[in-house]
């Protein structure tokens, strides 16, 4: 049930990217865009950088908030997604495909964001170069804000090894399995619609909120903080999701 090394070059196409545009409600994304403007504390018009952005949904809910934000993923049918949708409002929004590592902007954003739990795909080293490279891309002083779920804290406890799921036409099944020796949980997708059946591997790391601190320590961010909710509820034992920020601290 292993995952390739690089699965996630492939896996956000065809039936995995329906799946997720689906799954996320408008209000989720107005109270988490509202949080994103809070905890980032940069007044509009500022540049802000959504990494990786998915199908655009905070990136065009700030521009409409009088942001100029790019959007990253290495996802062609995300970003596909992403343009069909209309931007509206005073702010701008780029579009660029390419590796969540690759941010070849020194200093040039006031904030940055990663949500929607999707962190934790590389190697360590990889994970670690993510951050460093969002901490090139921001300008000394801005926040940096990280969501994810894969803490061992979060899922070892109410760890399901087979789940259940459906949004809309979509029935799926997820098959889960941690290896302790490599600190990374496994998970194969069968998804069921009309009949026909994918299936797709994925593969993240578990990192407890101590490591995770630490690799953005290390990557140049300080007064690092970790909220369970958007109502900034202290990380916990527990807690379902770890939203962390930290500043960027001058070279």
């Amino acid at each position: 049930m292993n995952a390739p090394n690089e699965w996630w070059r492939t896996f956000f196409s065809g039936t995995s990217v329906e799946m997720w545009l689906r799954a996320t409600p408008e209000v989720q994304t107005k109270q988490e865009a509202d949080f994103i403007q809070k905890i980032l504390q940069v007044p509009q018009p500022a540049r802000l950088l959504d990494v990786p952005c998915g199908g655009g949904r905070l990136s065009l809910a700030l521009a409409v908030r009088g942001y100029d934000v790019t959007g990253v993923d290495i996802s062609e049918r995300f970003l596909a997604a992403a343009r069909t949708r209309p931007a509206a409002g005073a702010g701008r929004v780029a579009w660029e495909q390419r590796d969540m590592r690759d941010l070849p902007w020194p200093a040039g954003f006031d904030g940055a964001f990663c949500m929607g739990n999707s962190f934790a795909y590389y190697d360590d080293q990889g994970n670690a170069d993510f951050q460093r490279a969002v901490a090139r891309a921001l300008r000394p002083g801005a926040r940096f804000l990280l969501d994810t779920g894969y803490l061992t804290e979060a899922l070892l406890p109410v760890l399901q090894e087979r789940t259940w799921y459906q949004w809309g036409d979509f029935i799926t099944l997820a098959d889960r399995r941690y290896d302790p020796a490599t600190g990374r949980l496994h998970v194969e997708y069968t998804t069921i619609r009309d009949g026909k059946v994918e299936k797709w591997p994925m593969s993240a790391r578990l990192y407890t909120y101590r490591e995770v601190r630490r690799l953005a320590e290390e990557a140049g961010f300080t007064d690092v903080q970790g909220y369970s909710s958007l109502a900034r509820e202290p990380f916990a034992f527990g807690s379902r999701r770890l939203l962390l920020v930290g500043t960027r601290k001058a070279d």
